[in-house]
């Protein structure tokens, strides 16, 4: 098969836990960037960060830190521009993307993804809420290089918000099941942090 890069996408400002790099808080005894580094790594190639701000607060994960090309932090789109830029360079066909305040997603993330491609060879992953109603998770996807240029021109005319793109070029879903919770449950908020921990104790 072949081999697919990943990127974590932690480029946000993390305004609604008072700034400052979510990633590196903790979730128990570890970060939460080691908990999606744990997830994705066995599932992708090369593995990569995909951060704004000085690279060197990283540098215990041992991974290449991606800025976003575009300035003014114009969203998680840029991050997956700069992750298409970094695989382009090493001659891969596609990134599979990850949010870095995500600590349970799936093990079979990637796989379901290529699965669920479009003809383009998109896929974003999505799941159910309580009440059945389908969500996508767009910082959780599977992005081929050959569209980066188009991505990029998109960007720089101030697209923002990254299903409209997607959409654009048919992206297939990839559905996950949330039981017993939802994979796709994020850290935002210091609560979260201490549901986190929960979810972790009865992991």
């Amino acid at each position: 098969m072949v081999e697919i890069a990943g990127v974590i996408l932690a480029g946000g400002r993390a305004t609604r836990m008072g700034g400052g790099d979510k990633g590196l808080r903790r979730i128990g005894d570890r970060r939460l960037l080691d908990h999606v580094i744990d997830r994705l790594a066995p599932q992708v190639g090369p593995l990569a960060l995909n951060a704004n701000g000085d690279p060197s607060r990283f540098d215990a994960f041992g991974l290449p830190v991606l800025p976003d090309p575009l300035p003014d932090f114009p969203g998680p789109l840029a991050g997956v521009l700069a992750g298409l830029d970094w695989a382009a360079g090493a001659g891969l066909p596609a990134i599979v993307t990850a949010a870095a305040d995500t600590p349970f997603f799936p093990e079979d993330l990637v796989d379901r993804l290529r699965a669920a491609a479009g003809p383009q060879g998109l896929a974003l992953a999505g799941s159910r809420d309580d009440s059945g109603k389908l969500w996508r998770h767009p910082t959780f996807g599977l992005w081929p290089v050959a569209l980066r240029d188009d991505l990029r021109d998109a960007l720089q005319q101030g697209l923002r918000k990254i299903v409209i793109w997607t959409d654009r070029h048919d992206a297939g879903l990839a559905e996950f099941e949330t039981a017993p919770h939802d994979p796709f449950f994020n850290v935002n908020t210091p609560q979260d942090i201490l549901e986190a921990e929960r979810l972790l104790e009865t992991s």
